[in-house]
């Protein structure tokens, strides 16, 4: 069945989330002026890209340009420098609907430490694993970089680049960007506990037991046997 136009977004309205998605990493403390940047895929062979060097508040739909999997752009406005990722990921993981760049302070204090973040957390397993990788450096905008940010995200839906920032790829914008923020929130967290000292982790199969938790975390239809549901009627009060 062909879904109806209804329930396609128009290339305005993809083009419209871009831009909200860059303003929400300033909102939410993410980024800090043009830094970051945000695609939404449009098709399996193309995705819109924030363009370079425009500041988010000034940008209109058509400031927002179209890439294609074999690197040709349409619009009037130059795509992010960090295209080649953004490009990469989406060839790569046809599953990613949306991919967010951001230089966040925590997860870049720990990526300028060529560090990741480990299973010192439960939550850590958010990303889709283990542990959080860290890309080993390159330039911005380089197919090295692309490369590394490629092998960093095998397994992962999050990884941080090195004296660079991080990267969160979602089935939507929406969970992208919701993904930065809970990479910056453990990044801040294991911050805190580096400083602390004495940091402990979680092993492999305590991790395990979560990442299979993670399957079904935050659904209303996931099943819990000791949970028996009895309407929606709240019973008299008791006493």
């Amino acid at each position: 069945m062909t879904k109806s136009s209804a329930t396609v977004p128009s290339d305005h309205d993809l083009r419209a989330a871009v831009i909200a998605g860059c303003r929400d990493l300033t909102r939410l403390g993410l980024t800090y002026g043009t830094s970051g940047n945000v695609s939404v895929r449009r098709d399996p062979g193309s995705f819109f890209v924030s363009p370079t060097g425009v500041e988010y508040e000034t940008l209109a739909p058509d400031d927002v340009p179209l890439v294609t999997l074999d690197g040709l752009w349409y619009g009037r406005r130059l795509p992010s420098s960090e295209w080649r990722f953004h490009r990469d990921i989406m060839a790569a993981r046809m599953e990613a609907g949306a991919i967010v760049h951001a230089h966040s302070r925590y997860a870049t204090a720990l990526a300028c430490t060529g560090r990741g973040i480990p299973a010192f957390h439960y939550m850590v397993a958010v990303a889709g694993g283990a542990d959080i990788r860290c890309a080993p450096y390159h330039a911005f905008g380089t197919q090295e970089l692309s490369d590394a940010a490629l092998a960093a995200l095998e397994g992962r839906k999050a990884c941080l680049l090195a004296h660079h920032g991080i990267i969160a790829v979602g089935g939507d914008l929406r969970a992208a960007l919701k993904l930065a923020g809970e990479v910056e929130s453990l990044a801040a967290q294991y911050c805190t506990a580096l400083a602390v000292g004495n940091v402990g982790l979680l092993d492999t199969r305590q991790m395990q037991t979560v990442i299979e938790k993670f399957r079904t975390y935050g659904r209303q239809d996931a099943a819990d046997p000791a949970l028996r549901a009895a309407g929606e009627a709240l019973p008299p009060k008791m006493g």
